[in-house]
């Protein structure tokens, strides 16, 4: 039976209910924790989050269960014993991720490293486990470093998730889906199959004209709608925001061009910020409160609705054997 890692164990892939693919506990830029506008005590964090985890976790009983994909990854606040006793107290699966954000998140020691290194790493979180907590990695992060071009160490970073992603099954996702090319030669050169890469925020604002999601698609990749929220009619727009319903109409039509299996959506919400403010009083229930309410309205059924946050999200997270050759 397919299972995905989360931080309490393996979990049957038909027993995640409602997916949020992409999330986040507590994000923050390194050295976040040291600088006094942002330390928060574990109480803070605490009180901050529960309340925001047993929503999600209300909402998604009709769909049987609730996992939300924790995007943090290393040194941008990841905290897995913080994340069990959540999962413990809300009864939500977490999925959390080893890799990166991005290069330009990684501190030196990374920085340094060779894919070898890397692809050790990787392979240790999500075999062994995370420092030592026990909780395995769920799923591989990597990303474009500022600048919205490929760095050296973004590449070996890719390479080694497409080699670690091959070796264990777990899946991968990208932060951004801009100069995605050389990604994509690197997963195409290590064999690894782009339905295992959900190529992250494909709809933001600052990607539009930068990102070419319906090639990443032809090509078999799938797109993340992970944004969704980041609107520009909030009073304080986030600096990569975008008209609500222009999000909207991009992500409607992969479903009227019959592309719904290649999309999965979420809203990168932060729970509890950590040296990263996000959209004040964005929370990952905006699914619930207002994605959904405006795809039904749309003329979105129920099925597709069901397929876009339970059916894909659990093929897409479910541990695959991968065949290996001489």
């Amino acid at each position: 039976m397919p299972h995905v890692n989360t931080v309490l164990g393996a979990v049957p892939a038909a027993e995640l209910g409602f997916v949020a693919v992409h999330e986040h506990i507590g994000y923050g830029m390194p050295g976040s924790e040291l600088d006094t506008q942002w330390w928060k005590t574990p109480e803070q964090r605490y009180e901050e989050t529960v309340p925001k985890l047993r929503k999600f976790h209300e909402n998604s009983l009709p769909y049987g269960a609730a996992t939300y994909v924790d995007a943090t990854g290393i040194c941008n606040g990841r905290d897995v014993n913080y994340y069990q006793s959540l999962s413990e107290k809300t009864g939500v699966h977490i999925v959390a991720s080893t890799g990166f954000v991005g290069g330009d998140t990684a501190l030196p020691f990374f920085e340094r490293a060779g894919v070898d290194y890397l692809t050790d790493q990787f392979l240790h979180e999500i075999t062994v486990g995370i420092g030592n907590t026990g909780g395995k990695a769920g799923i591989i992060k990597v990303g474009v470093s500022r600048g919205f071009k490929m760095k050296d160490l973004d590449l070996r970073i890719y390479r080694a998730a497409a080699r670690a992603a091959l070796a264990t099954g777990v899946p991968i996702f990208t932060h951004l889906a801009v100069d995605v090319e050389p990604a994509i030669d690197i997963f195409r050169e290590e064999g690894l199959p782009l339905d295992r890469v959900l190529f992250g925020h494909a709809d933001d604002g600052v990607s539009q004209g930068k990102v070419r999601d319906r090639w990443i698609a032809e090509q078999g990749g799938r797109i993340g709608f992970d944004t969704f929220g980041y609107d520009l009619e909030l009073p304080d727009p986030p600096f990569w925001g975008r008209p609500r319903r222009e999000r909207l109409d991009h992500f409607l039509g992969y479903l009227r061009d019959g592309l719904v299996d290649r999309v999965l959506a979420s809203a990168d919400a932060n729970c509890s910020p950590l040296g990263w403010p996000g959209v004040k009083g964005h929370t990952v229930n905006y699914l619930f409160d207002t994605l959904i309410p405006a795809l039904r309205e749309a003329g979105v059924d129920e099925a597709t609705i069901h397929r876009i946050f339970v059916e894909l999200p659990a093929d897409f997270l479910s541990v695959k054997t991968f065949a290996t050759t001489n």
